[in-house]
């Protein structure tokens, strides 16, 4: 399967531990709920401007509330023809996001990256 990326220069990486953008002393190290109101505020309007690849690096945990954002965003980013997609995601949270099947939508596939969800699924559930 072929990809090409489209507009690459239209799209903006946001880092979303830059304290700058959220004024909050525990910046965004995990996307649980409280965290997510914050997400939505800042990235949602960015996502219907132009498509964004979300830079995750310090992001350790996540909940349905941050699920549920970023499904928010993707869904946004897409009504208005745009690319929402997370880079640098934790091995934890790529893990998460593979249970819940969002890896195939959500994960930048852009970089050759080893991925966390094959050895994941192949163990036995008991």
């Amino acid at each position: 399967m072929n990809t090409a990326i489209l507009e690459p220069k239209a799209t903006l990486i946001f880092q979303a531990a830059d304290p700058a953008e959220f004024n909050e002393p525990a910046d965004l190290n995990e996307l649980v709920r409280g965290q997510d109101v914050l997400l939505l505020k800042h990235v949602g309007p960015m996502v219907r401007e132009r498509s964004v690849a979300l830079d995750l690096a310090g992001v350790e945990r996540i909940d349905a509330a941050g699920i549920t954002a970023l499904v928010a965003l993707y869904r946004s980013a897409r009504e208005f023809g745009h690319r929402f997609s997370l880079t640098n995601v934790s091995p934890r949270v790529e893990q998460i996001l593979c249970v819940v099947g969002l890896d195939r939508y959500l994960l930048s596939h852009n970089a050759v990256r080893t991925s966390n969800c094959g050895s994941f699924f192949q163990r036995p559930a008991a």
